[in-house]
């Protein structure tokens, strides 16, 4: 096979657009995780200020999971139906203006309220996201791109330690949150003249849309979609549910708790301990993209997409095993066993997004991806509360490393346990004839 298809190493010649349409997402995501992790970094501040419990700050959280669950829902089906120019647009347009909103409250009630708004607007990155990859690359680079695309998830994690403490001190933690919604709204001067379906850039060569366009099995015109509720009677839309559902949550439980868990297990505050974990995102960053790029190149030596896909997940959920002995080490092993653990999650997550657009046409792949993230959610609603209450009871034990542990033994089982259902449902990943589709206009 020529260079061409090579997902690490595209020939020139074919064109480029489609990795500007990947940067586009990319800095997407960054600026969608930095607006998530702003709240987390500032909790040493704001226990302060507002005196909140472990547990009431886990109910805020979660109802970020909550508004984000419907809002994955909402935005699959809108996507499907008006396209990934609009439905991003909105998307990042309604979050910008609900992260700038934080700066109005100082409650518990005004913190749930500004979460939930932040929710729904942010429910619109992923379905825009695994759409345009999906639109814009043929299956063979799909997880190489989404893998390079989610590393915004690592990036905005990585960026906004460096630099929301700073600004919270010096400018009040307020100044964080207006800067991140200006953000989004600088980026949609981008992606409007940027972006659109392949066959409307007047620049794209015909060469790359031929190679966009070069998987014979899939539908490319997109006439039909299918409704969400017909997509919960196939077994690969479950597959895909019940993965999501068991292990996003410990992506958010690293996002939300490891400054906290730095500073009550270590002593650490963030004036200490943000280099820790912008470490810890920088390996996630580095070695994530390893993981979306290595199941693309096994498809290249002859590997099936199912070889490749399930041999690369099963790996990624064995190497996150070892945050079982995260509290017995000492800092810097902590943050090289959490980093390891991040980057297999980072890879788990972009090889199965793309499993959707493995099995599924591209109609219905927002769609599928919004159900897949609203259970995703509805995990991730789950969790923070759960862990609030643990953390509160070992704390008034004295006792708080040991709730941890408990909190990291749990994440580090997670994904033998979704691979497992997601093989059960799912033993090959194969286009799946979807039928009772009806009109849609991209």
């Amino acid at each position: 096979m020529n260079n061409a298809s090579s997902p690490a190493a595209p020939a020139t010649g074919i064109g480029n657009y489609r990795w500007v349409i990947c940067a586009l997402i990319f800095f997407a995501t960054t600026i969608n995780y930095i607006d998530r992790q702003i709240l987390s970094l500032l909790k040493e501040i704001l226990d302060q200020e507002i005196g909140w419990t472990n547990e009431q700050f886990g109910w805020v959280n979660s109802a970020f999971q909550l508004s984000y669950g419907v809002g994955l829902l909402g935005f699959g089906w809108f996507v499907d139906r008006f396209g990934t120019k609009v439905g991003y647009a909105v998307s990042i347009a309604a979050w910008s203006v609900a992260a700038a909103a934080h700066a109005l409250v100082g409650t518990v009630s005004g913190f749930i309220t500004a979460r939930g708004a932040l929710g729904l607007g942010e429910a619109g990155n992923f379905p825009s996201a695994i759409k345009a990859t999906a639109l814009w690359f043929p299956k063979r680079e799909r997880a190489f791109a989404t893998s390079l695309f989610n590393a915004g998830t690592n990036a905005g994690a990585l960026i906004a330690p460096a630099i929301i403490p700073w600004m919270a001190f010096q400018f009040g933690w307020q100044s964080a949150f207006i800067a991140a919604g200006v953000l989004g709204f600088l980026w949609l001067f981008l992606w409007v003249p940027f972006y659109n379906v392949p066959e409307k850039i007047k620049h794209l060569k015909a060469s790359e849309l031929e190679h966009i366009r070069s998987d014979k099995d899939e539908d490319h015109i997109e006439e039909h979609r299918t409704p969400w509720l017909k997509l919960l009677g196939y077994r690969q839309t479950w597959s895909f549910i019940v993965a999501k559902f068991l292990t996003d949550p410990v992506w958010w439980f690293f996002l939300i708790w490891l400054p906290d868990f730095f500073n009550k297990t270590r002593g650490l505050q963030i004036k200490k301990s943000w280099i820790h974990i912008v470490i810890i995102y920088g390996i996630v960053t580095v070695l994530s993209i390893f993981g979306g790029w290595v199941t693309g190149w096994l498809t290249q030596r002859g590997w099936t997409v199912t070889r490749a896909r399930k041999t690369g997940m099963f790996v990624f959920a064995l190497l996150v095993l070892p945050i079982l002995v995260v509290t017995q080490v000492g800092d810097w092993t902590a943050v090289l066993l959490i980093g390891l653990a991040g980057a297999a999650h980072q890879a788990w997550s972009a090889n199965l997004f793309t499993t959707v657009s493995d099995m599924f046409p591209k109609r219905a792949v927002a769609s599928v991806v919004g159900i897949g993230g609203m259970a995703g959610s509805a995990g991730g609603f789950i969790f923070p509360i759960l862990t609030g209450k643990m953390l509160d009871h070992f704390s008034a034990q004295n006792n708080v490393t040991t709730g941890y542990a408990i909190l990291f033994g749990i994440c580090a089982c997670m994904y033998l346990i979704a691979f497992g259902l997601n093989h059960l449902f799912a033993p090959r990943y194969e286009q799946v004839p979807l039928r009772n589709s009806t009109p849609v206009s991209r």
